[in-house]
């Protein structure tokens, strides 16, 4: 296993690494490889995400229509707003 030193660490990184360090509750050194993981995309379980993957495909046709009705006065233009 590769040995990695990283130099030139500024002090707001530094003190964002031991945040998150003790926001997980393991050493500096896991953290910063679960962070590269997940950054690299490399360890899917650990990818951050918005969490609006688990709706994808949820909406009944009923669901999707009301949906379009209700935000349609989104696509009218106001001419006197836009004239300012």
């Amino acid at each position: 296993m590769k040995a990695l030193t990283i130099r030139d660490v500024d002090g707001e990184l530094a003190r964002a690494l031991e945040r998150e360090k003790k926001r997980r509750g393991s050493s500096l050194n896991q953290t910063v490889l679960q962070l590269l993981r997940q950054a690299l995309g490399l360890d899917p379980a650990q990818v951050r995400s918005n969490s609006l993957g688990k709706l994808a495909g949820t909406w009944s046709k009923e669901d999707f229509s009301r949906f379009e009705r209700d935000t349609a006065v989104f696509e009218q233009v106001d001419e006197e707003l836009w004239k300012r």
